[in-house]
């Protein structure tokens, strides 16, 4: 089991959240979307949704950095693992209280809010709340890394990591030890990709895809045609001066 979970699961998660998006993309473009509902408590919705994305985005290059860098590249730097654990504990604790209590506060507005809970589908919610299960697993999974600070701990889960990435059939042995937080967390934020498509998350893509849409764009846009539509002759009448 523990070899399908992080050696086999990795790769279906991770194939279901590309092929499936594709899919939704090109089969249901209309559902494409945030759903958006910005004009029912709008100061709560502001503060929490730039705590939780921000947090999130933070977290995300946090991780994806942290594990896909080779350990070389830190090696030749001058980072020692020590240090680079710190580091991750310091800023990753930082973005996930704050991603944390974003999310809380749109959690709290998504389930109290009968407008819009009558909009949310079960999707919207089990997502928001999976979400903030594996904020809370992040969190705890530093009091773990508190108690090694060697940085031994963090390389094993970059040889993971790199270890799935290149296709090394060994890789779920490298974390066969770790503390039963991480594992937990490495299997939720899996099934978060596996969820991926069939959820509001797909927008996402949108996100990180607007900046090099526009700019592969063509050079003008046309919005209306260029023949000259001939406009219906006005009859000017003649005042003639008051006497």
């Amino acid at each position: 089991m523990h070899n399908f979970l992080f050696g086999i699961y990795p790769y279906i998660a991770i194939s279901v959240m590309i092929l499936g998006s594709i899919a939704r993309y090109e089969r249901d473009p209309f559902t494409w979307k945030s759903s958006s509902s910005q004009m029912l408590r709008r100061k709560q919705l502001v503060i929490g949704s730039v705590l939780f994305h921000v947090g999130v985005l933070i977290i995300f290059l946090g991780h994806f950095f942290g594990l896909l860098t080779p350990i070389w590249v830190f090696d030749a730097l001058g980072i020692s693992h020590e240090i680079k654990q710190i580091l991750a504990i310091a800023a990753g604790g930082f973005a996930g209280v704050m991603a944390l209590i974003g999310g809380g506060i749109l959690f709290h507005r998504r389930w109290t809010e009968p407008r819009i809970r009558q909009n949310s589908s079960f999707a919207d919610i089990a997502i928001l709340a999976l979400l903030l299960f594996q904020l809370m697993l992040g969190i705890l999974t530093i009091f773990v890394s508190l108690q090694h600070l060697d940085g031994h701990e963090m390389t094993t889960f970059m040889a993971w990591a790199l270890g799935i990435v290149t296709f090394d059939f060994n890789a779920a042995s490298y974390i066969a030890d770790a503390s039963i937080i991480f594992k937990l967390h490495i299997f939720v934020g899996l099934t978060i990709f596996l969820l991926f498509p069939f959820t509001r998350l797909v927008h996402i893509i949108s996100g990180f895809a607007a900046p090099f849409r526009f700019l592969l764009r063509p050079g003008y846009q046309v919005v209306r045609s260029r023949r000259q539509i001939p406009l219906p002759k006005r009859t000017i009448s003649k005042i003639t001066p008051a006497e």
